[in-house]
């Protein structure tokens, strides 16, 4: 699954590899990450140069066995990339000479018109819709994002290529149309269409299929590749992409914080006019001289890097922990490599599983042990029933797994990847205690309540209505300020806990609102995963006591 896609459905945590649950555990409270995550941070400084830069401020590293997600900052820069950067912050430079100068030497590796490095893959989309829409014309630029009087202000987005990530289109101002069809792209073409924007797929929604229909009305196109491998030449731009974009700090193992813009060069240089140093719109998308030579290098060695070595030896660092754990009661281990030709988070991958009833662990479980105790690990998790079991519809034994990609592992980390994983799976333990049983409801908490909620710099107003209260269970709808979407929750005696999905296109907000009730009043947090926590009140509605018979008019009103 790509991990557009990944960040499409799902709500990540930042380490452990899980999803947000319905099940309400008794353990939320205490698991709540971002509270995990600050009380893990001792108490910093003085900075100190070194392999131990991070612990002497008092933030432990990871070893990255989950892949190149920014929140746990994706790939290890390639030793050219440092070297490189290490020599250009020793000199200034005039930074459009670098950008010319770096342009025309990507167009050479690559094959591209042009190209232009950016401050991250979503900074360089932004630029190039902004470039795009003024069209190079100063007087447009530092309008954006008022677009009156602006011809082109329209970009086309499939669904299917609708993700978080588009708000770096979205916040240009532009009106995002959403199509389901070729035939809807076709019939949404119009001559305030600024640009096409999407992610390459299969058939139907090939760049191919939809460059058939834009090229031909000079429609650009702007494909989004970010965790994709560069290929050379660029089979996006080959299929008639306009501009195709790249995040720096993922496969490539350039800067983390750059990204490769490839393609016409006059839309290239209307983004690089709509970027840092210049003024406008994107100022903010600011890259340093160290980013841009940084990410250079980091195409340089990639147009000779040995793949297919690298390949084998990511394969081999898996055989290490494979070896390692076989044997063990009811383990299996499974390496999967990419298919000869893949493009989107092409790596290996190990899924190790084993029967949670056996061993008496999870791999949540496992991967929140790796993750929280020295040398930190993240790894990806999973639980299912067996393939007998779900088709029979039966209780078969379950299997419980976590995963481990290794190319953003580095030499040495396979073994102890190995040793922590085995020492974890093998220790004896003794069957974890029945779940508590909840306690009985405190109180009837169904009806209208009005919350007020304390975000970190404003307060909001929403609602819950409880339409039905089944036992422990809850079932109703949560209003907010902009959308009214369902709400399910459970009450454990007097403790209360709710959650609601608020979900756009492009967008996911789930919150887990968690609290004591005491008379009329609960009062608690929200955990609302990447966007942190917040604090609530919400009050039960009185209804009106005195009570009046509606009755039926006898005829229409003589007088109003």
């Amino acid at each position: 699954m790509k991990r557009r896609e990944i960040l499409k459905e799902l709500s990540l945590l930042p380490l452990a590899g899980g999803v947000v649950s319905n099940a309400f555990g008794e353990s939320d409270r205490k698991n709540n990450w971002f509270k995990k995550t600050a009380a893990a941070v001792s108490a910093p400084g003085p900075l100190k140069a070194g392999p131990q830069i991070y612990q002497s401020i008092g933030v432990e590293p990871i070893i990255n066995c989950r892949g190149t997600f920014t929140i746990i900052g994706a790939s290890i820069e390639l030793p050219e990339v440092r070297q490189a950067m290490e020599y250009a912050c020793q000199y200034n430079v005039q930074i459009d000479e670098l950008a010319f100068g770096v342009g025309q030497r990507l167009a050479e590796i690559t094959g591209a018109e042009w190209g232009m490095v950016s401050a991250g893959c979503a900074a360089g989309m932004n630029e190039v819709t902004a470039g795009i829409i003024a069209g190079g014309n100063p007087e447009k630029l530092i309008r954006i994002p008022n677009l009156e009087g602006f011809e082109k202000t329209e970009v086309i987005i499939p669904r299917s290529s609708r993700n978080v990530y588009d708000h770096a289109i979205r916040n240009c101002g532009v009106k995002i149309i959403t199509v389901d069809t070729l035939e809807e792209l076709q019939n949404a073409l119009n001559p305030r269409t600024a640009m096409i924007y999407m992610m390459p797929g299969g058939d139907p929604w090939s760049v191919r299929n939809v460059a058939k229909l834009a090229k031909p009305l000079n429609v650009p196109i702007l494909v989004d590749a970010a965790a994709e491998r560069l290929t050379i030449p660029n089979i996006h731009l080959q299929a008639g992409a306009s501009v195709v974009a790249y995040s720096g700090g993922k496969v490539i193992r350039g800067p983390q914080c750059a990204g490769l813009m490839l393609g016409s060069k006059d839309i290239l240089m209307s983004a690089w006019q709509a970027s840092a140093p210049h003024h406008g719109p994107c100022r903010d998308n600011k890259i340093g001289r160290e980013e841009v030579v940084g990410m250079l290098a980091a195409v340089e060695a990639w147009a000779v890097r040995d793949h297919k070595a690298e390949m084998k030896t990511w394969v081999s660092w898996l055989d290490t922990i494979v070896k390692k754990v076989s044997g063990i009661d009811s383990v299996q281990a499974v390496i999967r490599e990419p298919e000869e030709g893949a493009l989107n988070n092409a790596t290996p991958n190990l899924t190790i599983t084993w029967d949670p009833t056996k061993l008496n662990i999870t791999g949540q479980e496992v991967a929140d042990e790796l993750s929280t105790t020295k040398p930190r690990i993240a790894v990806g998790t999973g639980f299912r029933r067996s393939q007998a079991g779900a088709a029979a519809n039966t209780s078969a034994a379950p299997t419980t797994s976590i995963s481990i990609a290794s190319y953003m592992m580095g030499p040495g980390n396979d073994k102890i990847v190995a040793e922590r994983v085995h020492e974890i799976l093998s220790r004896k333990r003794s069957a974890p205690k029945a779940e508590a049983q909840m306690k009985a409801p405190s109180a009837d908490v169904s009806g209208r309540w009005e919350v007020s909620i304390d975000f970190y710099t404003s307060k909001s107003k929403h609602t819950f209505l409880i339409e039905k209260q089944d036992g422990n269970w809850l079932f109703g709808t949560h209003k907010g300020e902009f959308a009214t979407r369902e709400l399910v929750g459970n009450i454990d005696g007097d403790e209360v806990r709710f959650q609601s999905r608020y979900s756009v296109p492009g967008d996911n907000v789930v919150m887990t609102f968690y609290g004591k009730l005491v008379g009329d009043t609960i009062t608690g947090e929200i955990d609302m995963v990447e966007y942190v926590t917040a604090k609530f009140t919400a009050k039960k509605a009185a209804y009106p006591t005195n009570r009046q018979r509606i009755n039926i008019p006898a005829g229409r009103p003589l007088s109003t």
